[in-house]
């Protein structure tokens, strides 16, 4: 069977993209590439200390909609996909690209995490993603993709990642069983896990810079990832070229994932 696929291939497609923090962002390699196949973009910014970093990345690549999103206070996410609604009154991609943890609890042995700091790592980094899918789900009309950015220390243990496995582990389980209840609406969810990238999240883990040489020394390509490998990966698995993929755990790491 034959696919008829327009060129570019995501030509208006009406894309989400939630958390940008900066240039180095996953989430904006994965808005260049979106928008480098034809896409319309939505574009978030945590708060007014973000705005003047996320705002000319946003500008540069054409975004139509630019709204704040703190996904810790109630009524923003409400707002964001009201939005969307009345502005393009439908959604194809949603792309969750959102982490924190307390610094203490993060940098802390997950012994010495305080319940208060996990449930709002949990909350932040997880249930945010959900909340996301309930409201995209209905502007997804004809089906669509949703993307969460998680870590290999979802499955294996990392040195130093401590409170993110549990959470990122929590997220991909979140990710399977979204694919499960919205695949007969025709939308597809995938977890992404990228290898360590100098992100301004990642930069809160200790040691980072020696979990980013050990990545590049084991992996079997030779050479770390970058945002823009994140985000084609990405744009991808939204074309109808990925029609039959849907909730598996997606590596973006050079291969490192299958090294013991």
């Amino acid at each position: 069977m034959s696919l008829t696929v327009p060129s570019p291939v995501l030509k208006d497609a009406k894309v989400l993209i939630c958390g940008i923090a900066n240039e180095h962002s996953i989430a904006y390699g994965c808005a260049r590439a979106f928008r480098e196949l034809g896409a319309d973009l939505a574009i978030t910014y945590l708060n007014e200390k973000a705005r003047p970093h996320v705002e000319p990345l946003a500008r540069d690549l054409g975004a139509p909609i630019f709204l704040p999103l703190d996904v810790s206070q109630p009524g923003e996410l409400e707002a964001v996909f009201a939005h969307i609604e009345k502005t393009w009154g439908r959604l194809d991609v949603l792309v969750h690209s959102i982490a924190w943890a307390p610094k203490e609890d993060l940098q802390g042995g997950l012994l010495d995490c305080s319940a208060e700091g996990f449930a709002k790592a949990m909350d932040v980094s997880c249930h945010s993603f959900i909340r996301m899918a309930r409201l995209a789900a209905p502007l997804m009309k004809d089906g669509g993709t949703m993307f969460a950015m998680s870590y290999y220390g979802a499955n294996k243990v990392v040195e130093n990642y401590n409170l993110m496995g549990p959470v990122k582990a929590a997220l991909e389980a979140s990710a399977r069983y979204l694919a499960h209840e919205l695949g007969p609406r025709g939308i597809r969810v995938h977890p992404i896990s990228p290898g360590p990238l100098k992100t301004r999240a990642a930069s809160g883990l200790k040691d980072f810079d020696l979990l980013l040489a050990d990545a590049a020394r084991r992996a079997p390509m030779g050479e770390l990832v970058d945002i823009m490998d994140v985000g084609f990966t990405c744009a991808f698995l939204a074309t109808p070229y990925a029609r039959r993929l849907s909730g598996q755990t997606l590596y973006v790491d050079g291969g490192v994932n299958v090294m013991a």
